[in-house]
C-alpha cells in the first residue's frame, strides 16, 4: 500500500522541510497552504522531482469544510491516508497578554487548536482500524512556549500549544490499540519564517545565547524527528514528546 502524507502549513519552514524528507522516505503528499500557493507549488515540484506523488490543496484549518475538502481530495488522488503532520499554526505580534484583543485571542485559538483538531478527528476517522482504516501515525507540530509560556511575547500562542500537547496525549491513549499512534514534537528557536510574524524576524539571532547549544535550530532538524516519529523505528512510542530546542 502506498505511503500518503498529508502536512499541514507546508508551504514554508518545518512543513516543507518534512516534505522534502518524507518524499525520500516514499511518502506521497498533499501539501497543505493558506496563502502561499507558489511556494507550495514550489515544495510539491520538489517532492515530484524525488519521485513520489504530490498535491497543493488550499485549506484554512480553522474552517471544518476545508479540512473536510483537503482530507476528501486526498484520499481522492493520492489514496488512503497513513500520515498526518499537524503542522498549521499562526502566532501574532509580541506584546503582553493585556493588551490582546478578543479578535487576536480567537483567531489564533481557531487555528491553532480547532484547525489541530479538526485536522486530527479527520485522520483519525480515516485511519482507526477500528473504523475499517490502515492504521498510521500523526505527529502533532507542538512547541517549546507549551512549557516556558512565552511571557511578554506570546502568551496566547503558549497556550494554544499546551492544548496541542494535551490532545496529543488523550487521543494517543484513546487510539492505542485501534492501529493509530499519535506523538508531538516541541520546537524551540528554529531560523523559520514565523518570527517574522511575531514582529521580530531577528528573534532568534537575538536570543541564542539563551540555548544550552548556543545556537537556533534548523527545520531540518524539525524534520528529521518527525520522521522518525513517523517511522516503523517508533512503532512503540505514542503519546510522547520530543524537545528539538537544543536543550533549552
Amino acid at each position: 500500500m502506498p505511503k500518503v502524507m498529508i502536512i499541514t502549513g507546508a508551504s514554508r519552514g518545518i512543513g516543507a522541510a518534512t516534505a522534502r524528507l518524507a518524499a525520500t522516505a516514499g511518502y506521497d503528499i498533499a501539501i497543505n497552504y493558506v496563502g502561499n500557493q507558489q511556494a507550495a507549488e514550489g515544495v510539491a515540484a520538489e517532492v515530484r522531482a524525488a519521485g513520489r506523488r504530490a498535491i497543493v490543496h488550499q485549506a484554512d484549518v480553522s474552517d471544518e469544510a476545508a479540512v473536510i475538502g483537503l482530507f476528501d481530495a486526498t484520499e481522492t488522488e493520492l489514496g488512503p491516508i497513513t500520515a498526518l503532520v499537524n503542522n498549521a499554526g499562526i502566532l501574532f505580534t509580541q506584546g503582553r497578554f493585556e493588551t490582546f484583543d478578543a479578535d487576536r485571542l480567537r483567531r489564533v485559538v481557531e487555528v491553532n487548536v480547532l484547525g489541530a483538531m479538526f485536522c486530527a478527528r479527520e485522520a483519525v476517522r480515516r485511519m482507526s482500524t477500528t473504523n475499517g482504516g490502515p492504521g498510521g501515525a500523526i505527529v502533532n507540530v507542538s512547541s517549546a512556549a507549551s512549557y516556558l509560556g512565552s511571557p511578554n511575547e506570546f502568551v496566547d500562542y503558549a497556550a494554544t500549544k499546551g492544548a496541542m500537547d494535551s490532545m496529543t496525549i488523550g487521543l494517543a491513549k484513546e487510539l492505542a490499540q485501534d492501529g493509530v499512534r499519535i506523538n508531538a514534537v516541541r520546537p524551540g528557536l528554529i531560523r523559520t519564517e514565523i518570527h517574522a510574524s511575531s514582529g521580530d524576524p531577528g528573534r532568534v539571532d537575538r536570543l541564542e545565547e539563551n540555548v544550552p547549544m548556543g545556537r537556533g535550530g534548523e527545520a531540518e532538524e524539525v524534520a528529521s524527528v518527525i520522521m522518525w516519529l513517523l517511522s516503523e523505528s517508533a512503532s512503540y512510542v505514542t503519546g510522547d514528546f520530543i524537545n528539538v530546542s537544543g536543550g533549552r
